[in-house]
């Protein structure tokens, strides 16, 4: 698959096999999506940015944007799918070849699952730099001890990727030093040094808090060069952004492609409402919304992929991207009116699902401190 275009069609052909109806009811039972999940796996979707030479597609991350929006687009939820992607390159980037050649090739055939990111911490929330989890140096392992909250799929995944602080920051000249990145092997340490307690979301999100009790891993699960983890994981948080910015200009195309199709059909005083301006007016409000968003996604992708400074770019796709999927999707329920609010229109759904994304996985608030500090060189606000 070279093109988007056929990028999209493969995609849209997948999604088929999983109509909205699937999803509705995996929420129904706070169930997985395995059988989704190993069908993208199966046609190569999953591993579609790692390397070739490590059995993926060697695709970049424009082409997983394009195949995350489309499942968005189609009224899926790509939680299930998009961490993959994206914690994959800290390893890819920063781990060592034997680290590479272990993990990777398993990752792409679907033998291993790397779908878990453990940063945020309760008592840090967005304040990275002041989270207190802590692995110790001992002799050929690290003892981890500490607490992550909101760490999705945890409970399906097979590896974890994992930031701790290994020097104390009153020991750090920056606050942001000391820190590093680990690739925990689940599999060896869940239910017993590691404990996995479920939260209940307002959607289907499968998050949980993690607990280390003086968890024993291996030297070697030591991505790159101890306390330079914030830097390496700011690599995966650009790519994140970017590809959660695609995902909800997938949703926007999913409420309008609902909202216009919807006021053209339904009949009310003897016309389609449709011919109202007031309901058109909005929708097409929502259209160029999204479009504005969407280019702006587009860039911050193509400067990503070309190894270029994108910070940004990819924090103002996502803020713009996910306030134009939060309003598409309140066009799309007013539109519908009572019947938005019936679970079988699927639109409540795709609205709570949208709206994590002006919270996490950064705040709109932070991006626009990021902005006012970093791009309009305002004086630092915290």
């Amino acid at each position: 698959m070279e093109t988007h275009a056929e990028i999209r069609h493969a995609m849209r052909a997948l999604c088929a096999h999983y109509p909205n109806t699937y999803w509705r009811e995996l929420e129904a039972t706070n169930a997985y999506p395995d059988d989704f999940v190993n069908a993208m796996v199966e046609s190569g979707f999953l591993g579609c940015l790692i390397p070739e030479t490590y059995g993926g597609s060697g695709l970049g991350l424009q082409e997983a944007g394009v195949i995350l929006e489309e499942l968005s687009r189609s009224g899926g939820h790509p939680g299930a799918c998009h961490a993959q992607m994206y914690t994959m390159g800290t390893l890819l980037r920063h781990g060592n070849e034997q680290q590479k050649q272990t993990y990777l090739p398993k990752i792409a055939a679907g033998q291993l699952r790397l779908q878990a990111f453990a940063v945020t911490e309760p008592d840090a929330g967005t304040d990275t730099t002041a989270i207190t989890t802590f692995a110790r140096r001992d002799a050929n392992n690290y003892v981890v001890n500490g607490r992550k909250v909101f760490i999705s799929r945890a409970e399906h995944s097979d590896l974890m990727l994992l930031l701790a602080r290994t020097t104390p920051k009153q020991e750090c000249q920056k606050k942001s030093q000391g820190m590093s990145v680990f690739l925990v092997d689940m599999r060896k340490v869940r239910g017993q040094e590691m404990q996995l307690q479920p939260i209940d979301m307002m959607m289907n999100h499968h998050c949980t808090e993690v607990s280390f009790n003086d968890m024993r891993i291996p030297a070697d699960s030591l991505i790159g060069e101890e306390g330079k983890g914030f830097k390496y994981i700011l690599d995966s948080l650009n790519a994140e952004r970017i590809l959660i910015a695609y995902e909800c200009i997938g949703d926007s195309k999913f409420f309008i492609d609902r909202a216009k199709s919807y006021a053209a059909e339904r009949v009310v005083f003897g016309r389609a409402i449709g011919q109202n301006q007031g309901v058109q007016f909005p929708i097409a409000r929502a259209y160029t919304s999204m479009r504005a968003a969407e280019l702006m996604v587009v860039t911050a992708a193509q400067k990503f992929d070309a190894g270029k400074a994108c910070g940004e770019d990819a924090n103002i796709a996502k803020l713009l991207a996910s306030e134009a999927s939060w309003a598409a999707g309140d066009t799309c329920l007013q539109t519908h009116g009572g019947f938005g609010f019936a679970k079988e229109f699927d639109i409540e759904r795709k609205l709570r699902e949208t709206r994590l994304y002006q919270v996490a996985p950064i705040s709109t608030n932070l991006i626009l401190s990021y902005v006012s500090e970093h791009v309009l060189g305002l004086p630092r606000s915290f």
